[in-house]
């Protein structure tokens, strides 16, 4: 049996979820990064590691303001297990952009693994993907939204 019981695992995850969601639709992700302990690492193998709670905070905050990554609002969770004995949970999420005007959806799978450190907070987070994957679906993502601004024309002034 792991130091932490399963059900505690499964309510901070939860809880994690809700809480991404959230801050996917609002664009302010501090109660997000309070998730972490103050000196949990996060890894994220295109912009880097990061080193406790203060730099996850404004990394996150200021990559997901960026024009693309704003646009990319929602991160359901396609499945996860969780791994009682180390902590762990592990899971594959799905990166989903905003409607880019035309109905059509445009998301990537990532594969993510947190470690639980009590108290509903994680120690870890390392998110893994295939970047050309990302690039593709960034990329059809880009064309829609293209084509569904010049479908709909110029905007009357005023």
């Amino acid at each position: 049996m792991g130091k932490y019981p399963r059900q505690e695992i499964e309510d901070a995850f939860a809880h994690y979820r809700e809480t991404a969601a959230r801050a996917a639709a609002s664009g302010d992700w501090d109660e997000w990064a309070e998730l972490f302990t103050e000196d949990a690492t996060y890894v994220e193998h295109h912009y880097g590691r990061f080193e406790g709670r203060q730099a996850i905070r404004k990394w996150i905050g200021e990559t997901m303001s960026t024009a693309i990554n704003k646009d990319m609002n929602s991160f359901p969770v396609r499945w996860y297990v969780i791994d009682e004995d180390r902590g762990w949970v592990v899971c594959s999420v799905i990166n989903r952009m905003a409607d880019p005007g035309d109905g059509t959806v445009h998301e990537a799978d990532s594969w993510t693994r947190l470690d639980y450190a009590g108290d509903g907070r994680f120690s870890l987070e390392e998110d893994m993907y295939n970047p050309t994957e990302f690039a593709q679906m960034i990329a059809s993502w880009t064309e829609a939204r293209k084509g569904a601004l010049i479908r709909r024309g110029p905007r009357p002034a005023g």
